[in-house]
């Protein structure tokens, strides 16, 4: 077992990509014609956006993430060198600012933001082992 992709059901699939283009600097690798689903190229593990849509066709119930409700119990976590840089970057393109860079007790250095559709990306440096 591996994990392949994580999938984050919003509003509108487009303004997703392309406001994690502008925020993070990723990618789109796939693009349904539809507009209902998307990729960003990140790695070995995709980050996938949905139409909200698509949760009832796919059979589920979801809580619908929006920025002024309170973030899920859940984020998504982007390794950068530079951790400043990408939160400045972030915030300049939109995204909320929660927590700003701070170094951790095991040596990693961590900030937060919130994205257009209030999920939660923390913005960390690689864990040295």
């Amino acid at each position: 077992m591996k994990l392949g992709y994580v999938i984050l059901y919003v509003p509108e699939v487009a303004a997703a990509i392309g406001f994690y283009a502008r925020a993070f600097g990723l990618q789109a690798r796939f693009v349904h014609d539809s507009g209902t689903y998307g990729e960003l190229d990140t790695g070995a593990t995709v980050l996938a956006f949905a139409a909200e849509a698509l949760a009832d066709e796919n059979g589920v119930e979801i809580t619908a993430t929006r920025p002024e409700a309170r973030a899920p119990a859940m984020e998504v976590a982007l390794v950068t060198d530079d951790v400043a840089d990408a939160y400045a970057r972030a915030v300049a393109a939109g995204a909320t600012a929660q927590t700003p860079p701070a170094r951790k007790p095991w040596g990693q250095t961590v900030a937060y933001v919130r994205d257009l559709n209030g999920f939660l990306v923390e913005l960390c440096s690689p864990v040295r082992a």
